[in-house]
């Protein structure tokens, strides 16, 4: 069994029937159970494409495909693990040989004072995000709060496809755990040059309707006007449904580098899960994962490999690709390029490449300074 439709359980579920097409598997979710990419989310609009378009197959068509059973509009209330079996929202029982947890994150709720605060949106599944498409439908101007990746990346696609946008956040400079100061500046410069107006070193305090829209208060008391407040402060990893179970867990679920939980019967990948204490919330070690996953499940206990995946931001506007350097690492940047061509590597006093970036028209030299880095996991 596994619980989740995102890119986590529908790529483990592809994985897994690549290898065993006889097991019975049974897929739950919460949310619709269509399949779509989540990263297509903030580049719908300049591409005009719809909700509607970014739906790659219905549930039914999951089910025929994974020869599996998909429930979706039904939240699994508790896992059993003594009786091997998960309680749905609905009552019904459903036991498992073998469960797979793939039930994501939930996005930061801000905390907000105002009488319009309840009508501040969030984007973090397509259910969601076809509210927010009706939202900005008729409206003109958007406020983002958050200047991390989803929100940068948001700015950029209302900006390009027509929306007054403003970018609110409590950081100096976008992006601040991906990037140095001046790659970040590089970037915001590109997000004005696209007419967003940038907002840094405040937070959203406020959110009052007015006029049919919003007047928001930001901390230093100015007020921007919008009709649409869009929050995209962060992720949270779904681990109740864990924790309740009995399972261990720190930032995420925790998992060995087998992406098993505390219970050998129970596993975790995607945004949900910590690995060997990382948190990796983005496609490409979610895609590592579920092959590792799907393969264990098939009777071949595979380990995850986690080379050096870099974060690709989609700002068309300028284009970021980066690898923080850990938190601990000593060191210092060293930098060139130009504008918004730049490129940064972080390395320590041996010399040893611990993080970098690339922008604009570097971005292509991606491969090269990837393959001089260790890798994260190395599967063995």
């Amino acid at each position: 069994m596994i619980v989740g439709t995102g890119l986590a359980g529908y790529n483990t579920a592809k994985a897994f029937r690549k290898l065993d097409t006889q097991t019975p598997l049974t897929i739950v979710s919460a949310d619709s159970g269509r399949s779509y990419s989540k990263p297509m989310l903030s580049t719908g609009l300049r591409k005009e494409q719809t909700p509607a378009d970014l739906v790659q197959a219905s549930p039914e068509d999951m089910a025929a495909e994974l020869d599996a059973r998909v429930i979706a509009g039904t939240r699994v209330v508790a896992v059993d693990r003594r009786g091997q079996s998960v309680q749905l929202a609905g009552g019904e029982t459903i036991g498992y040989d073998r469960l797979v947890l793939a039930t994501g994150a939930d996005p930061i709720a801000p905390r907000l004072d105002g009488d319009a605060a309840n009508r501040v949106l969030q984007v973090n599944d397509l259910d969601q995000y076809e509210v927010f498409r009706e939202a900005v439908a008729g409206a003109s101007r958007v406020l983002i709060m958050g200047g991390g990746l989803i929100g940068c990346e948001f700015a950029n696609d209302l900006a390009e496809a027509g929306y007054g946008v403003d970018l609110v956040f409590p950081e100096d400079a976008p992006l601040p755990r991906l990037l140095p100061e001046r790659p970040a500046r590089a970037l915001q410069a590109a997000l004005e040059g696209l007419g967003v107006r940038v907002h840094t070193g405040v937070t959203l305090d406020a959110v009052n309707g007015a006029d049919g829209g919003v007047v928001a208060r930001l901390s230093d008391d100015r007020e921007l006007a919008a009709d649409v407040v869009l929050a995209a402060i962060g992720l949270k990893p779904r681990t109740a449904l864990a924790e309740e179970a009995g399972l261990r867990v720190g930032q995420g679920i925790s998992v060995d580098r087998y992406l098993t939980t505390s219970d050998p019967a129970i596993h975790a990948l995607g945004d949900c899960a910590e690995v060997e204490g990382y948190v990796l919330p983005y496609v490409a070690p979610l895609n590592n994962a579920a092959k590792a996953i799907g393969a264990t499940l098939a009777g071949d206990a595979t380990a995850v490999n986690y080379p050096v995946m870099p974060v690709m931001v989609k700002t068309s506007c300028c284009q970021v690709v980066a690898w923080p350097p850990p938190e601990d690492a000593t060191g210092e940047w060293h930098a060139d390029g130009d504008g918004r061509d730049l490129r940064g590597e972080f390395r320590d006093a041996d010399g040893t490449l611990r993080g970098f970036y690339l922008t604009g028209s570097r971005i292509k030299e991606r491969m090269a300074v990837t393959r001089e880095m260790a890798p994260l996991l190395d599967g063995q």
